[in-house]
């Protein structure tokens, strides 16, 4: 394996040239995001089965010679755990790899664990082991040390490896097809766009809040994450989630009252106080028809209806246990409570899943197939 770190757009034609004619390419990224809403593109990792380099995104500013490998149809782009890696992608260059192969997403429909990191993956199908004590490091410091380009390398060097033995084990299933809609979803720009009117629902807590609250709480959700975007500053710097909180709960009318908000610092106070008054007082006039709602509803259930949710559980863990994969990869109990209540608008109801567990599920439901224990195994007929 020849290795290079790249920092003029002269090598980096030189290195494109060279990958053009692949038939996969391993990628992985390094950022930072402590101080910044988007993150800060520190370094770029590629790699076939022949050359692994490090390209410097710090010294070239032209990435353009990259771009049509990343867009041949004939060359796999193959991520580990990719969405963080594939956002910078579109931010920066409007572009996203296809065709695309994530290995995490593989690792756990071979069986390999639900979410399982890269290096656990590598010690697990390489018997290799990688350091991984460069993991927090400050990616955008120069002249980076020899330690550091290792452990960046490293992350590609293995990847094809991986790539190459899950894609045999999911052949060898018939699970290739499965992965279908999770590598189309990774894939489309609207996956990396971002709605400030949404984040609300990213706020934990708000279980808390309710009517009108919720409203507030959108409003000021929706500000704050356009501030962030603006001033590219993490949004917990503008405001954090639990002041947020406590604003649409409390309802301040005046800066007297915003200032026996916890946490609400006088500087804040100072800069955002008539915006934040504003879109309280606005907020609170809204009508019940636009107050906002949760996707999935909190449900109080019957004694009975949580007595099928633990016997739904049980045939997900079956169901799983026969296919080798995590039961929480594939359903969680809120989802089955949403079922048992009558939603049908649920992931396993559609795709690979509906095949592994979803129709099973509604035939448990329906009563037309059960749990059963025999002879000390339990099983489903």
């Amino acid at each position: 394996m020849q290795e290079r770190f790249i920092d003029t757009p002269e090598q980096l034609h030189n290195l494109c040239n060279r990958l053009a004619k692949s038939e996969w390419l391993a990628l992985d990224t390094e950022f930072l995001r402590e101080k910044t809403y988007y993150p800060k593109f520190c370094l770029l990792q590629i790699a076939n089965d022949q050359i692994a380099a490090c390209i410097d995104p710090l010294q070239i500013d032209d990435f353009s010679a990259l771009m049509p490998l990343l867009e041949n149809p004939d060359i796999t782009k193959i991520f580990h755990a990719g969405r963080q890696d594939l956002e910078i992608f579109h931010q920066l260059w409007d572009t996203l790899p296809t065709p695309l192969f994530d290995t995490q997403l593989a690792a756990m429909l071979t069986g390999h664990g639900d979410q399982i990191g890269y290096a656990a993956l590598v010690q697990k199908l390489l018997s290799i082991t990688l350091d991984k004590s460069h993991s927090r490091t400050d990616w955008s410091l120069r002249p980076l040390a020899q330690e550091q380009h290792r452990y960046a390398l490293d992350d590609v060097i293995y990847l094809g490896k991986i790539y190459l033995q899950l894609k045999t084990e999911l052949d060898n299933l018939g699970r290739t097809h499965w992965l279908e809609d999770d590598f189309k979803t990774l894939t489309t720009p609207a996956t990396y766009q971002i709605d400030p009117r949404q984040q609300w629902q990213r706020i934990r807590g708000r279980q808390h809040l309710k009517g009108v609250q919720l409203a507030i709480l959108q409003s000021l959700a929706s500000w704050r994450e356009t501030v962030a975007m603006e001033r590219n500053k993490p949004k917990g710097w503008i405001i954090k989630d639990d002041v947020l909180l406590e604003l649409a709960r409390r309802k301040p009318r005046d800066k007297a009252q915003l200032s026996h908000t916890r946490g609400l610092e006088g500087h804040a106070i100072e800069r955002h106080g008539d915006t934040l008054l504003k879109l309280i007082s606005d907020s609170s006039k809204l009508p019940s028809e636009v107050w906002p709602k949760e996707k999935i509803q909190r449900i109080r259930l019957t004694i009975e209806q949580e007595a099928m949710v633990d016997i739904l559980m049980c045939g997900v863990r079956l169901l799983a246990k026969k296919q080798q994969l995590s039961p929480q990869a594939l359903a969680t109990r809120k989802e089955l409570e949403q079922l048992v209540t009558g939603n049908q608008d649920l992931a396993f109801l559609s795709g690979w899943k509906k095949a592994v567990i979803g129709n099973d599920l509604q035939k448990i439901l329906a009563g037309k197939l059960w749990p059963h224990y025999i002879n000390g195994q339990v099983g489903l007929t």
